[in-house]
């Protein structure tokens, strides 16, 4: 697949694919996920070799080991970043509190 054929797909110019590709410019981790769509290839592959490390520290924590591939959960990231950032604080707090006591 060409630069312009997966930024026509994930919706952007091929310039941006470009400094994706050079690491000029950082990939969020939405943008990951349209990639990865795009593509037709699951988060995790862009993240080879580390499976192991996060599948432990999701077994203690309860947490997948994708959590990147997770619809749900990057799903939740971008709502938390739409809150602004006073009510965001308070909302982390809330959350942190909360799972000390589950």
């Amino acid at each position: 697949m060409t630069q312009q054929q997966l930024a026509e797909k994930v919706g952007i110019k091929f310039q941006q694919i470009q400094k994706y590709e050079t690491g000029a410019n950082r990939v969020s981790a939405s943008r990951l996920w349209d990639i990865a769509d795009a593509l037709d290839v699951p988060v995790s592959f862009f993240f080879e070799g580390i499976e192991n490390e996060n599948a432990e520290v999701a077994a203690g924590d309860h947490v997948p080991a994708d959590i990147l591939g997770d619809k749900e959960a990057l799903d939740l990231v971008r709502s938390y970043y739409a809150i602004p950032e006073n009510q965001r604080r308070r909302l982390f707090e809330l959350a942190r509190v909360l799972s000390d006591v589950a």
